[in-house]
């Protein structure tokens, strides 16, 4: 992942700024979705974990882009917001 080329370069004006490559650029915009979609359904980290049946650290992985969450977490989540009640009941 160190040999990745730049899509974004650091800023040099400020100290930390840093290269973005595609896989981290991947990585943080699926975390930004994961993050909007908990918050726009007003639930807590844990809360939207128990009731949609992710681990915990998992989901705090994934939110803070610390693990870069598999293909079939985005369209899980993007079916979540859209239909948090029909995907807890299919699940319960």
């Amino acid at each position: 992942m160190k040999d990745e080329p730049t899509i974004l370069a650091s800023e040099t004006s400020d100290p930390e700024d840093f290269d973005v490559s595609a896989t981290t650029l991947d990585r943080a915009q699926k975390a930004r979705l994961i993050r909007m979609a908990r918050t726009s359904l007003g639930l807590s980290q844990g809360e939207f974990a128990l009731r949609f049946r992710v681990s915990l650290g998992t989901l705090r992985d994934w939110e803070q882009a610390r693990t870069t969450a598999p293909d079939f977490a985005v369209p899980y989540v993007r079916v979540i917001a859209r239909h948090p009640d029909m995907v807890a009941a299919a699940i319960a």
